[in-house]
């Protein structure tokens, strides 16, 4: 038996109308899309589907949690998700994806496997940097204490020093240098 065969709908028999389903996510929905970046989890999502002539517009809500490794410890930790994301199946002749909510399915399509979406949907509401919850705290006062402070300046200016009309003094070893690079 398929896995991912719970995540199918068949679209061909709906009527033009709103549909709602509720999926359920754990270890084996994540363990059969073979990835590498979510080993286990918990996720419950909620699919509002409103069919019309022309598209399917699904509404996903998902909530839960999922298995990150911290890039810092290498430890195991649960990372919530919550996130909710909108996308439209448009009829058309052929199969593409147009932008990041808008695909074209064709239109003897019988039946459309939401899986792949639940996965992407949830990748997409991870932290960029996987932290440990006991590592967030520092990593968060490290960016206060650097917040206002000066790390580096390239040679462009800025607007506090186009309107400071004095030029600073050149430290005359520098000066002596420029003289000697232009001759």
């Amino acid at each position: 038996m398929n896995a991912l065969r719970p995540y199918d709908i068949n679209i061909a028999g709906l009527e033009n109308k709103r549909y709602e389903y509720d999926f359920t996510s754990d270890k084996s929905f994540f363990q059969v899309l073979e990835q590498q970046l979510i080993g286990d989890g918990n996720v419950t999502t909620h699919l509002v589907l409103d069919k019309s002539e022309t598209m399917i517009r699904l509404d996903f809500s998902i909530q839960g949690s999922v298995e990150q490794i911290c890039d810092r410890s290498l430890d195991p930790y649960d990372e919530s998700v919550d996130t909710n994301r909108t996308l439209y199946l448009k009829f058309a002749d052929r199969n593409e994806e147009l932008t990041d909510e808008i695909e074209l399915i064709e239109r003897n399509t019988q039946t459309i496997n939401v899986a792949r979406y639940i996965f992407d949907f949830i990748v997409l509401a991870l932290p960029m940097k996987r932290l440990h919850p006991r590592f967030r705290a520092t990593e968060e006062d490290d960016d206060e204490e650097s917040e206002g402070k000066l790390i580096y300046t390239s040679g462009s200016t800025t607007d506090a020093d186009e309107t400071n009309e004095e030029t600073p003094a050149v430290d005359p070893r520098w000066e002596a240098l420029r003289k000697l690079s232009n001759n």
